[in-house]
């Protein structure tokens, strides 16, 4: 890159970081001691307000970075990010926004919980909930390392060390300082920012194609040297059996991971009724639906325009196609046009990487203060101790995803955002439709659900080669891969299930049959909820 793409790429960084903080420290101002305050911005959101911060906080690297990159690279193959991501909603608005509402207070155990015994299942959520978060974060440490090494012109390791540490000491402060309050008015923010630069590079491609969708199809499909074969299934994920079962495995884990996202299932909190909850649903599927559309028409753009080769001699993974697409769409590298347009897209994509690590890691943070200490701490002690071990947690989680986040840096981002949504949707949605619509459930069915599901996911992950055994995993020269899929959802998920009902099944405690009524008519109707 030139260095009048530095240098106003730097400018643009800096203007959004300076008002981000400024957020921060105006919602700091405001009294952060309780913990509705500090987990739910007390609940005073509006649901227009709070389906743009649904939108933010899911809308990440992985998609505006990674999903481009893969469809630039794979064609329709990487078209399955894009429908698994939007689909996953059909899930979260149907079967979970509203009872979630009603029956929790901050977190996933919080629902569980209300009808089991607590210190048990808060101790296997809340484990279930920052194993998720911490994966979670590590794609967007990538997504941030991989932006900043193009902007700099290369792939230093300095660079990528210095932004992945700079990411992770700017979401601690957001967190500390400003709660949910801040996180949530950062995400609106981010949000306008990235549907208006995604809407811009979109009518862009489509203009240099005079409209004509169809023609950007076959353009791309030429320049990618696979011809017709671009355009349809299999290029990633065809060929042999193991190849069709990591497509089927990605698939579920996309689709029903979403509903067992900590970060996510905790927007819901931030509104005062299960009514508002489901309108912020259907606003951020709106704004989703609208953004995914786009990804597809900007990984296609950038195929035609750049050429796969390209996008993948700037990075391995995809995960720079749209930076590059933008710089060409204004001119070229060496044009003022395209020096803006890139600086412009660059500091968006930053943007979407602070916004999402700040809901990540304020969910995952709740979770290991209101359900893990909350577990272990003395009965009487002040609930701002609560509030004060959140912001602790934070640090440590940040430090742990920075550390994560440099031994991963080659990956590409939406593929370990998979990762995380099968190990959400393995051990955190079982656990969930069980406790809202299964009478009998007990407590012993709820621990080994999660860790049924949990355990399974990620030791199938280590043991997959995505760690091990080939040129681009984690470790290349180690082999100790035994799991043929990337993706572990196939065979995890089912066993989150199994593990639950076995769990049950086999357990000598008696369900509470006034608890689960008390239950299930405060998520039906919002009566006696926070």
């Amino acid at each position: 890159m030139t260095t009048d793409h530095q240098t106003l790429a730097l400018v643009l960084f800096s203007l959004f970081i300076a008002v981000t903080l400024a957020i921060t420290t105006w919602c700091s101002r405001r009294r952060q001691g309780s913990a509705e305050e500090f987990y739910a911005g007390g609940r005073l959101f509006s649901p227009m307000e709070n389906g743009f911060a649904i939108a933010g906080d899911y809308m990440s690297a992985a998609s505006f970075l990674g999903i481009s990159g893969l469809i630039a690279l794979y064609g329709y193959d990487g078209m399955l990010y894009s429908v698994g991501f939007l689909v996953a909603w059909l899930v979260v608005l149907f079967l979970v926004a509203e009872l979630v509402r009603n029956v929790g207070r901050f977190t996933l155990a919080d629902v569980v919980a209300a009808r089991m015994r607590e210190r048990p299942v808060r101790i296997a959520s809340g484990t279930s909930s920052v194993t998720v978060s911490i994966l979670y974060l590590v794609a967007q440490m990538v997504g941030a390392g991989s932006l900043v090494a193009l902007l700099l012109g290369g792939t230093g390791e300095a660079a990528q060390t210095g932004t992945v540490v700079g990411v992770g000491a700017l979401m601690v402060i957001y967190v500390t300082l400003g709660g949910m309050r801040a996180t949530t008015w950062i995400q609106i923010v981010k949000a306008v920012l990235l549907m208006g630069g995604a809407l811009a590079l979109t009518v862009l491609v489509l203009l240099r194609f005079h409209g004509d969708f169809n023609q950007l199809l076959l353009s791309a499909a030429d320049r990618s040297g696979h011809g017709s074969d671009f355009l349809g299934p299999g290029l990633r994920y065809g060929g042999d059996w193991t190849a069709r079962f990591d497509f089927i495995s990605l698939g579920l884990a996309l689709v029903l991971g979403t509903a067992g996202l900590p970060h996510i299932l905790s927007r819901f909190y931030t509104v005062p009724t299960a009514r508002a909850a489901r309108r912020s649903v259907i606003w951020s599927i709106g704004l989703i639906g609208s953004f995914y559309l786009m990804t597809i028409v900007l990984g296609f753009g950038a195929a035609a325009i750049i050429g796969p080769d390209a996008v993948r001699e700037s990075n391995a993974a995809g995960n720079t196609a749209v930076p590059l697409l933008a710089g060409a769409l204004g001119g070229g590298a060496d044009s003022t046009g395209g020096t803006v347009l890139f600086a412009i897209v660059a500091a968006i994509a930053f943007a979407t990487i602070l916004a999402v690590v700040a809901g990540i890691t304020l969910a995952s943070s709740a979770s290991v203060a209101h359900d893990l200490y909350a577990s272990f701490r003395r009965p009487g002690a002040r609930q701002r101790s609560e509030v004060q071990v959140a912001r602790l947690a934070a640090a440590g989680i940040g430090a742990v995803a920075i550390g994560l986040g440099l031994v991963a840096r080659d990956l590409n981002v939406a593929f370990l955002v998979g990762l995380a949504f099968a190990v959400a949707a393995s051990a955190n949605l079982p656990v969930l439709l069980y406790s809202l619509f299964w009478r009998g459930f007990t407590t012993r069915g709820a621990v080994w659900s999660v860790y049924g599901g949990l355990v399974p996911a990620v030791a199938l992950v280590v043991l997959s080669p995505v760690v091990s055994g080939g040129p681009d995993a984690l470790f290349p020269g180690m082999d100790f891969q035994v799991f043929p899929l990337q993706n572990p959802g196939l065979v995890s998920i089912p066993l989150g299930f199994l593990a639950g009902w076995l769990g049950t099944v086999t357990s000598r405690e008696t369900p509470d049959a006034a608890k689960h009524a008390e239950t299930e008519v405060r998520s039906l109707t919002g009566a006696g909820a926070v």
